[in-house]
């Protein structure tokens, strides 16, 4: 049960959202001045003046941030002497934490002001800050920097993560033909090639982002193993094709809406035969152990509102598998948490008619 505040702090509380965005960005200009990092050199704790000396950084830039940083918590100030806290230890050396900061920044931070009219409007309205795409997927491969390596960097860290135990799952009845649905940059795809030599794989995407995929494959030397087929899966016109031992989703569904998942699942029903094993990899931000995890995932479904398509989210588990069965499949299996990742994999196939 969660203690109840006073007023006084729960004022306190309210004043750190009203000042949250200014709070962040002077985080941002501590590392990327950096202070922090300096600061985190001497564990034991820096003189400010020593700070002055060694970094080409005005003294009225580090007062007013090492002030803003003491009141987050991010240092620890006494007298003259300044050490990194926990938490700023965490900003400094932490993967997920870079990752996160450079995505909100390089991403999110300037579309976030459009948030109340991508709502209203159902359409990423902040998207237009880094360039004119109905959605972000058509836009992926030629984002200006640094919002493109943010972005890749970001999807990246959520899912690669779970390649090595979810290529055990996968691969445990041998499968000859896999089709990687929405397979991005192909890094499922080459981690299936390299775990299995004779796997055969179609990466099903968009154009825009298939031209990277086969660009990737080339210098791989994998295009006599990996085919590309292009598809728009949100136009019920465009059918998957059948033959698949396996269809694998990584990442994918959380990125439509619940109406559209289920179109994309009955696609996938229409290829599917009996045999065919569907696997969905997603974080389900009601499946975590961790409360970073969590509020990190629901903060990515703001990035959906705002940046990528105005419709999708992080899905609960038990919305999701309702999905599943709507289109037809059913949950044959649920690998929680695998590995040292935030990832549930629901292993699904076509429900046996009475």
């Amino acid at each position: 049960m969660k203690k109840e505040l006073s007023a006084i702090e729960a004022k306190y509380e309210a004043q750190k959202i009203a000042f949250g965005p200014i709070y962040f960005q002077s985080v941002v200009a501590l590392r990327e001045l950096g202070i922090l990092q300096f600061i985190g050199e001497h564990r034991r704790g820096v003189a400010v003046d020593a700070i002055l000396e060694k970094l080409d950084v005005s003294e009225y830039s580090v007062h007013l941030l090492l002030e803003a940083a003491e009141v987050l918590g991010v240092v620890d100030i006494e007298g003259d002497m300044v050490r990194i806290s926990k938490v700023g230890f965490f900003l400094l050396k932490d993967e997920m934490t870079r990752v996160n900061i450079n995505f909100m920044n390089d991403v999110c931070y300037l579309g976030a002001k459009n948030m109340t009219e991508s709502f209203v409007k159902g359409k990423p309205e902040g998207l237009k800050v880094l360039g004119d795409w109905p959605t972000i997927y058509e836009g992926l491969s030629v984002l200006p920097e640094p919002a493109k390596t943010s972005w890749f960097e970001f999807d990246h860290y959520y899912s690669d993560n779970a390649f090595p135990d979810a290529l055990k799952i996968v691969f445990r009845k041998k499968p000859g033909l896999i089709f990687d649905i929405g397979g991005n940059t192909g890094k499922w795809s080459f981690a299936c090639c390299a775990h299995d030599p004779e796997v055969r794989i179609k990466i099903l995407d968009l154009p825009v982002q298939l031209k990277v995929a086969k660009a990737n494959a080339t210098a791989k030397n994998l295009l006599d193993r990996i085919e590309f087929h292009a598809i728009d899966l949100l136009d019920a016109d465009q059918k998957i094709p059948q033959g698949a031992d396996v269809i694998w989703m990584s990442q994918f569904l959380d990125c439509f809406s619940k109406e559209q998942i289920v179109q994309i699942l009955e696609n996938a029903y229409q290829a599917a035969s009996p045999e065919t094993t569907l696997y969905i990899l997603e974080p389900f931000f009601d499946n975590q152990n961790y409360p970073a995890a969590h509020y990190s995932l629901v903060a990515t479904s703001l990035y959906f509102t705002i940046m990528a398509n105005g419709n999708s989210k992080m899905y609960r588990i038990g919305v999701m598998k309702e999905l599943v069965d709507q289109a037809g499949f059913e949950v044959v299996e649920t690998y929680p948490l695998i590995g040292d990742s935030y990832h549930t994999i629901l292993e699904c196939r076509k429900k046996q008619q009475a």
